[in-house]
């Protein structure tokens, strides 16, 4: 039987759970790691496999059990995931013998915390591949200067006040000088993955605040590494200084070798990889085995197995093959193995045997270094004249906590430098701080949204001689063909330019921070490491081509990396910042051979919903069909048929102006088509209600001006000047309609010539009208609108590209009131007429203003 039988030394034991007193003994048996079954007589709970697989059944369902109770304190799944190793522990569940027992048996820790450290192994990896090095390039004088400030002084008084501490406590056995770099590292970091979730739950990722806040806790987090290899290399008592010295030259050599070595290497697959294709299982399961390698290597260097994954994880370079590594491993990873690392910290934790004087020690400690973060951001972001609310949420923002303080902990735990005692405080004070940070910041910063006061939000309020300000969104580099072809066609000239704001979209995945990339398309040689994804060569190369050959056009390319769910906010805040009046997005479906409809992603209809509920500035929904086919038309070559379908309303005005700048081009001709009620529809239009007359028993009838009929004033006034501004162009031809009902509308549209490359309609937001009456109760994408959709469908035109405009009319109109704003774009519209055409009066007594819908006038007049 002893033979079977493994003793556990004490160093084991020590550094283990911390459970067990010194002197006693687990045996192992090691052929019992499998059971035969119940019915032979065998205990699961005897044998490793079984007890490891309700362990972490166990630890799963009370960390997302958590997840969900917590979850309307806005608390991140980290807090809930230390508190479930807490309840696990000896300090709740683990003082119940009959859990522990059962549960969490001695003799299952081992194999509990290698894989917990395997877990942690492979999760540094992933931060090392999700961080940004050259964010750090970028952030700024700013970023960097409270990052190390605000790291600076909380880890010198909280080094001070351990000292002073230390040396009270005289029978300690841990290195001093490790001893105060360690608790000196724990209250100074900044947890940057925990980080970006608290800003992503309360909107402020892609905010001044939340890039500041971002960057710093990454600057910060590269210091708190570099001071815990030091820490870990001098951790072992009596270690000679040679020793110590060939522990840190050894690690710098082996970040070497990953960066001139391991680097290249990875280059080398990812250059042999054809693009679009996935890469070849043989390199990613070298890459994976790469990991526990350089842990390996790291370990026996004497620093820590992390350090070498993490280092590992950040040579691997941004793009396609980081993407891939992610998908693979982040949800196995951070869902099933992280969590055992926090029950270990949890089993490790025991506040019984925290006394009273350690109690007010640490926290005094911690308390004290935590204000002073709060304090020396909160005066160096007034020294840089941010506001005081935002520095004061900033300074807290910088004390979140979590997970890169408990591996912290973990390691100066296992390294001996910390005891029981303070292990335990400080993860309770990790809780405490990290928990108290959103609730508190929601309590106390209420972010104002800032609008910057510009008028042109529209392409109708634009002047013709102005410059347009356009905002292109770009999923994939399958979108830029059309949007550069349309953006072609909106006759760019120096007379009257557009400046091209063209915004990649990308999602973050677990990346370090949420950003914005402004890139310099003058700027050669940019290497892969400075962009979001690979994919952004291609687009800024695609739209630099098109600023040096066309005329007129100005670009700025931009990368904006964001959760889905946040998207539109950076859409829209862009837009904001750069006073754009026209956003374009692309259709979340695209075309197939057989000329069908399919989706590409459904998250891109969310942010395309989201954009027009929020944005700025009119917003163009452009359904791509191949507008010019799938290369760059020069605007020598461009002949595009365009049609305007007009049936009313700011959107459909804001369509016809888009449409009438485009008309301007050579190469453009336009088809204009207005539906004009009929006899029947006008009588359902209005229904006079009777009532009966005080005083008598005749009755008169109540006439109701509607808001539509508001709306058929200004559409009669608007397509007179629209006559009026384009009637000696030929290439324009206008054209009547009448319809009834929405079968008749349908039919008309379906009758309209297939030689077209363009449809222009207005999404209809808020109008009524029996042309239009039941078509979007069978609407499969409300964001088109009645028309839009019916237009985008499969069985519809397939060969014709659909651009759906919205018109922005500012909050006031979508209740029914008019603002400033609206009342404002007919003033400019008519405006810019009659500076074109002084002879042209802007009342309505002109001779054309007064022509009936049947008048003839010019060649292109086609009743």
């Amino acid at each position: 039987m002893e033979d079977n039988m493994m003793k556990m030394d004490n160093k084991t034991v020590m550094t283990g759970t911390g459970r067990m007193p010194a002197s006693q003994v687990i045996c192992y048996a090691p052929n019992m790691v499998t059971t035969n079954g119940v019915w032979q007589g065998g205990n699961p709970i005897d044998y490793a496999l079984p007890v490891f697989i309700l362990q972490i059944t166990c630890i799963v369902v009370i960390t997302r059990v958590l997840v969900f109770v917590l979850k309307p304190l806005r608390q991140p799944r980290v807090i809930s995931e230390i508190i479930g190793g807490i309840l696990l522990g000896p300090s709740v569940l683990g003082n119940i013998p009959f859990f522990s027992d059962l549960i969490f048996p001695m003799k299952s820790i081992m194999v509990l915390e290698t894989m917990a450290n395997l877990g942690l192994l492979y999760f540094l990896f992933l931060v090392g591949v999700e961080m940004d090095l050259a964010v750090i390039k970028r952030t700024g004088r700013k970023a960097m200067v409270i990052a190390v400030g605000g790291m600076f002084v909380p880890f010198a008084i909280g080094t001070c006040f351990a000292l002073i501490f230390k040396r009270g406590n005289d029978n300690e056995k841990a290195n001093h000088i490790s001893f105060l770099l360690f608790l000196g590292v724990a209250v100074s970091v900044t947890a940057f993955p925990v980080l970006a979730r608290i800003l992503a739950e309360l909107k402020l990722l892609n905010t001044e605040l939340g890039r500041i806040a971002m960057s710093s806790a990454l600057i910060n987090d590269m210091f708190a590494w570099i001071i815990l290899a030091l820490a870990i290399a001098i951790a072992e008592k009596n270690t000679p200084a040679w020793a110590t010295i060939g522990v840190l030259g050894c690690s710098v050599a082996f970040v070497l070798f990953c960066i001139f070595i391991v680097r290249p290497a990875i280059h080398w697959i990812i250059r042999h990889t054809p693009e679009g294709e996935n890469f070849n299982e043989v390199y990613i399961c070298l890459i994976l085995t790469g990991v526990m390698i350089s842990g390996f290597i790291t370990d026996c260097i004497g620093t820590h197995s992390i350090f070498g994954a993490f280092v590992y994880g950040l040579v691997i370079p941004n793009g396609p093959l980081g993407a891939t590594l992610i998908e693979k491993l982040e949800d196995f990873v951070s869902g099933l193995l992280l969590p055992l690392f926090f029950a270990i910290s949890g089993l490790r934790t025991d506040f019984g045997k925290v006394e009273g004087k350690n109690w007010l020690s640490f926290l005094s400690i911690l308390l004290l270094a935590c204000a002073s973060k709060v304090g020396v951001t909160l005066l160096l972001a007034l020294y840089y004249q941010m506001p005081f609310q935002e520095g004061l949420a900033l300074g807290l923002l910088m004390n979140t906590k979590g997970l890169i303080e408990m591996i912290i902990l973990n390691v100066g735990r296992d390294q001996q430098v910390l005891d029981e005692k303070a292990f335990s405080v400080m993860v309770l004070v990790a809780v405490l701080t990290t928990g108290i940070i959103t609730p508190t910041i929601m309590a106390t910063y209420k972010p104002a949204r800032h609008f910057v006061p510009y008028k042109r939000r529209t392409v109708q309020n634009s002047k013709p001689d102005s410059e347009l300000r356009i905002l292109a969104c770009i999923h994939t580099p399958r979108n830029v063909p059309t949007i550069i072809n349309l953006l072609e066609a909106s006759h760019p000239v120096k007379k009257s330019p557009i400046h091209v704001y063209a915004l990649h979209l990308v999602e973050l995945t677990g990346r370090a921070s949420a950003m914005l990339i402004v890139h310099n398309t003058r700027k050669s040689g940019v290497t892969a490491v400075n962009r979001a994804q690979a994919q952004s060569d291609h687009i800024i190369n695609a739209f630099e081509n098109y600023e040096q050959h066309a005329g007129g056009v100005t670009v700025q390319p931009l990368t904006a990396i964001s959760p889905y769910s946040s998207m539109h906010e950076d859409v829209c805040n862009l837009a904001e910042d750069k006073r754009v009046a026209f956003i374009v997005l692309p259709f979340h479906k695209q075309q197939t051979v057989d000329g069908g409809m399919e989706p590409t992603n459904p998250a891109y209809q969310t942010i395309n919903q989201n954009v027009l509920a929020n944005a700025p500035c009119s917003v163009g929904i452009l359904v791509d069909r191949g507008l010019g086919g799938s290369t760059r038309v020069a605007a020598s070559h461009i002949s595009h048929h365009v049609v305007v379908l007009f049936f009313g309303g700011p959107d459909d005005q804001e369509a016809l102006s888009y449409a009438s700048r485009m008309a301007e081009h050579p190469g453009i001709t336009l088809t204009v088509i207005r539906f004009v009620p009929g006899e029947e529809a006008k009588a359902s239009l209005s229904k006079p209600a009777v009532v009966p007359n005080e005083g008598s028993n005749e009755q008169r009838v109540l006439t109701v001006i509607t808001g539509n009929d508001k709306d058929k004033i200004s559409d009669e006034e608007f397509i007179n000047a629209f006559r009026i501004k384009t009637a000696n162009n030929e290439s324009i031809v206008y054209m009547e309609k009448i319809s009834n009902s929405a079968e008749e509308t349908v039919s008309t549209i379906r009758s309209i010539d297939s030689i077209h490359d363009l449809y222009i309609v207005g999404r209809g937001q808020g109008m009524t009208t029996p042309l239009t009456a039941g078509l979007s109760e069978w609407s499969e994408c409300p964001e088109l609108g009645a028309i839009g959709d019916l237009l985008a469908s499969s069985d519809f035109a397939a060969t014709v590209s659909v651009l759906v405009v919205q018109q922005y009319v500012g909050l006031g109109t979508q209740d029914g009131l008019e603002t400033p704003d609206s009342q404002a774009h007919q003033d400019d519209f008519y405006n810019s007429i009659h500076n074109a055409d002084s002879t042209t009066p802007r009342d309505s007594t002109h001779p054309m203003a007064q022509r009936g819908p049947n008048n003839d006038y010019g060649n292109n007049w086609n009743p």
